[in-house]
């Protein structure tokens, strides 16, 4: 059988602060903007940078550690899908929203640098109720210690 992939992987800073809304349910959802930039040389010799956006949207306990511990300014990986929704704007135009669903994402601003939060890992559920990573048994802020950056 066949299967499609739909899989996207980012890395940049953030725009502005995250949003957190509530559905009407009371799941709650993150919003915030990712700047992802690249450097490049024109055929004509002249470095040029280019940055494209992307609007991210985090879920349940995924959105609630994005709003706690990221920032305007803060890195971050971030991997997921991208959802692509077509609806009719209040002004009668119809438009189209390109988002990226995350499935996890990690923060690679060292502590106390610009846009700071603190690391986490959305790896799984119980990892991120109970504060500890799968793989050592430590917690996670122990682990963010040993990252080389």
């Amino acid at each position: 059988m066949s299967r499609g992939l739909n899989k996207i992987m980012l890395i940049g800073n953030l725009g502005r602060d995250p949003e957190m809304r509530f559905t009407s349910s009371g799941k709650p959802v993150t919003n915030f903007s990712l700047a992802v930039s690249r450097r490049y040389r024109s055929p004509e010799g002249e470095t040029v940078d280019e940055t494209e956006w992307f609007r991210i949207v985090c879920w349940d306990k995924q959105a609630e550690i994005a709003d706690q511990y990221l920032s305007k300014g803060t890195k971050v990986f971030v991997e997921g899908r991208v959802q692509i929704r077509k609806y009719v704007a209040n002004d009668g135009q119809a438009r189209t929203s390109v988002d990226v669903i995350a499935s996890e994402f990690l923060i690679l601003t060292p502590r106390g640098g610009e846009g700071s939060g603190s690391y986490r890992e959305p790896a799984s559920r119980e990892s991120q109720e109970s504060g500890h990573s799968q793989d050592s048994g430590r917690s996670i802020e122990e682990d963010f210690d040993d990252v080389p950056f």
